[in-house]
Parts: C-alpha cells; structure tokens; sequence
C-alpha cells in the first residue's frame, strides 16, 4: 500500500459537507443534555421525592452502559413502541417516517444527559451553601437564588468540564453512522470505499475532528475567561 498525499486533500474536501450533521448530533446531544443533566442534577441535590431515585438509577444504568447499546436500543425499540401505540389508538402513523438522526438525536441525548448531570452536580457543588443561605435571608425563594447566585457561579466553574462533555460527544457522534446517519467519519469510509484509499480519507477525517476539537477548546477558554472577568466584576 503507497500513501498517497494528494489523495488526503481531496477527501478533505468531500468530507466538508458533512461537518454541518456532525455539529448538528453534537449539538442537539449537548443542549438537550444539559438540560436533562441540570434537572437529574438538582433531583438529586435536593433529593426530590419518588424523583430522586429515578434520577439516581438513570445515571447508574446510562453511565453503566456503552453508548452504542443506548442507540441501538432507542433505534430497535423505540418504533415498536411508537407502532405499537399508533396501532392501538388508531393513528395512520409509522415509525418509518421518522428521519434516522432523529434516533441518533434521542439516544444521545439520554447519553449526554447522565453525564452532564455529574458535570452540573460538580459545579453546584462549588457554590459555597452560606451564599444561598444569604440569598434566604433577604427574601429571596429557592429559584431566584438559583437563578441569580447559584447558576452564574456553577456555570463558570463547570466550563472546563463541559467542554470536554462537548468534545466527548463530538468524538461519540460517529456512531450515528450505525443508524445510516453520514456524519465525518461515516463520509470518510464512503469516500475510502469508493477510491480503496482508505489511509488518505481517514487521515482526513482525524484532521478535521482535531480542527474541531481545538476550535471547541479555544471556544471554551475564551468563554471562561469571560464569565471569571465579569464575575470578578471586571468589563465581559
């Protein structure tokens, strides 16, 4: 087998159109993932009744379990679910007509959601308890101090780690192309396939995830030092 230089430019350049679906599964992952992570994280904080132990087997069993197992089992068994109900209410509609990423959009979420929550529940954790006890005392209720002492400082502490959720799920979403979702990696092996250079067209494919990777890293940086500026109650 001969590398074959030229050939890694032009799988970079066939790969580019599919950098939009891999941010997409990565996006819709993180942001429906903080936010099922921030409510099983306050659950659990504040231990809610018949919630609580929800919460905590959620995260074990999610967190237990590989992340390719989630999606198969969201993609196998959430249409007999959905045809199973359609059927019994008598609805004409099919499980068939939902696009596949759809799938790959709710396994991931549930997946991005146990460990965000862990994410979220470290930087609550940091927030010094006599500040809300100071927000009680002049009057304000449990979700404006929250709101206004809580999250601020919980969400600055938590970049850190939140990025390296988001890179996590970058990384993770080429296992959409389990589900015939064609993101980066899944495009690279069509382009391997259809050439025999697959050396060239994963090469490519690594280059691009690392370009995100540390755009993703500076992002998160940049924002750090933002929140910390004005927390400090410097100009953001």
């Amino acid at each position: 087998m001969k590398l074959d230089p030229s050939f890694i430019w032009t799988a970079l350049i066939e790969l580019l159109p599919a950098i939009p679906t891999t941010l997409l599964v990565t996006a819709v992952s993180v942001l429906c993932g903080f936010v099922i992570g921030t409510a099983v994280a306050l659950i659990r904080m504040y231990k809610v009744p018949l919630l609580y132990p929800a919460a905590v087997a959620y995260v074990t069993v999610i967190r237990g379990t590989p992340m390719l197992t989630h999606l198969l089992i969201i993609y196998f068994g959430l249409p007999l679910i959905i045809d199973g109900i359609s059927s019994l209410l008598g609805l004409g509609f099919r499980s068939s007509s939902i696009p596949m990423i759809d799938f790959a959009f709710i396994a991931f979420s549930i997946t991005a959601g146990a460990y965000m929550s862990e994410v979220v529940r470290s930087g609550l954790l940091v927030v010094n308890r006599g500040q809300i006890e100071a927000a009680y005392s002049v009057g304000m209720s449990t979700p404006q101090a929250l709101r206004r002492i809580v999250f601020p400082q919980a969400f600055a502490a938590s970049i850190p780690n939140l990025a390296n959720s988001v890179i996590g799920m970058l990384h993770a979403s080429t296992l959409a192309f389990t589900v015939s979702v064609v993101e980066i990696n899944a495009k690279a092996q069509i382009v391997a396939s259809t050439n025999w250079k697959f050396f060239e067209a994963y090469l490519a494919a690594a280059v691009i995830f690392w370009g995100l990777t540390v755009l993703i890293e500076r992002l998160a940086a940049l924002l750090e030092k933002r929140i910390n500026s004005y927390n400090r109650g410097g100009v953001a």
